[in-house]
């Protein structure tokens, strides 16, 4: 009998710590939509208020992540005292992958320690074995969403922008083309760019991207820069970027229009070298850019590099061309065209600014030689 009534007494103190526990705290919730299309953003907001300070307690919750049927951003967590009593606040923005009724329900984990636990913890003392917490699991109220599917990966809504000089360039004088796509939507399904014209060499950036969260999506700018070199006129061909509009409901594009881009006599690239390997470049885009631009500074007489006459011995020649060379920059230059798998590390030495000294630089040949 005496058992019997000790379990009663244990089974309702345990019932009334959980009922204390309980009404402890309210949790709301909130989804911006009922219906979304795949890949469009969906709102959601959860919030616990608690009755006062809530200094014992504290919540497990936090259901970011990649998942088979949708992808779930943290857009921000919060926690206030306000009038004595503390309010978490929890907010997130869920992309679905998958067209279908969509099933949102995640569980949160209160947990409630005590003040002489929280006291031996931070005391550390030794004979203090397991933490005094208590757990409840929460299951949040449950939201349905009917996804609908998309003609195109690529969904939300963008404006273009070409950032572009005058058509008309010096024979090897590089034409540069910025392009650039703001507006909000899953950035990472553009592809980047990529053109293909007879006779021009083409060097395309890789693609830059900033991007920000916000309830109503991803809002970004995209950017890719190129350069285009060639001895002949030729046409830069046009390109579309096709995307689902969710202001509109429907297929738009993107136009990049086609460029003619007339080339003059002038730069000749031999006078830099009197040998040039047609081998694809491999080297990081920054720098090539800068070389790029240097290029088109010598075509104006900025930088005048020296000519050399011809030699029989190639490394002889462009160690003259070194020993000759007036900057920094132009050293750089001479590097890069000859081999810049080669001379690799002093190429970065130079384009990071970590060597500014011409006769530092020089050296560095001398001793990679």
């Amino acid at each position: 009998m005496k058992k019997n009534l000790g379990r009663v007494f244990l089974i309702t103190t345990l019932f009334l710590q959980l009922s204390l526990l309980a009404s402890s705290y309210e949790w709301s919730s909130f989804v911006g939509k009922k219906s979304a299309y795949v890949n469009e953003p969906i709102y959601l907001k959860y919030v616990c208020t608690f009755n006062d300070q809530a200094e014992l307690q504290s919540i497990e919750f936090n259901p970011s992540g990649d998942y088979e049927k949708y992808r779930v951003d943290v857009l921000k967590i919060s926690s206030s005292i306000v009038d004595g009593k503390k309010t978490d606040s929890y907010e997130f923005v869920l992309f679905a992958k998958k067209a279908g009724e969509l099933d949102i329900s995640f569980e949160a984990v209160m947990k409630k320690t005590t003040k002489e636990s929280i006291k031996e913890t931070n005391l550390g003392r030794d004979n203090f074995k397991i933490e005094d917490v208590t757990k409840e699991t929460i299951k949040q109220e449950t939201f349905i969403v009917d996804i609908k599917d998309t003609p195109l990966p690529l969904v939300g809504d963008f404006t273009l922008e070409l950032n572009k000089r005058e058509p008309h360039v010096k024979a090897h004088e590089p034409y540069h083309l910025s392009i650039i796509i703001r507006g909000s939507g899953n950035f990472e399904a553009i592809e980047p760019l990529a053109f293909e014209i007879e006779g021009v060499r083409i060097f395309a950036g890789d693609i830059a991207l900033k991007k920000e969260l916000s309830m109503d999506g991803t809002h970004g700018e995209l950017s890719q820069k190129f350069a285009f070199v060639s001895d002949k006129n030729f046409t830069i061909p046009k390109q579309e970027i096709t995307y689902f509009s969710l202001k509109d409901e429907k297929k738009k594009k993107l136009i990049i229009d086609a460029i003619d881009v007339s080339v003059e006599d002038g730069f000749v690239k031999e006078e830099l070298l009197d040998k040039v390997d047609e081998q694809k470049w491999h080297f990081d885009f920054s720098y090539l850019y800068y070389l790029l631009t240097f290029i088109a500074g010598y075509i104006v007489a900025k930088v005048k590099i020296k000519r050399v006459k011809k030699t029989d011995n190639k490394n002889d020649v462009l160690s003259k061309k070194i020993q000759n060379a007036a900057s920094v920059d132009e050293l750089m230059i001479l590097l890069v065209l000859e081999d810049t798998q080669k001379y690799d590390s002093i190429i970065k030495e130079i384009d990071s600014k970590r060597v500014t000294s011409l006769k530092k630089a020089k050296a560095m040949y001398r001793e990679f030689k």
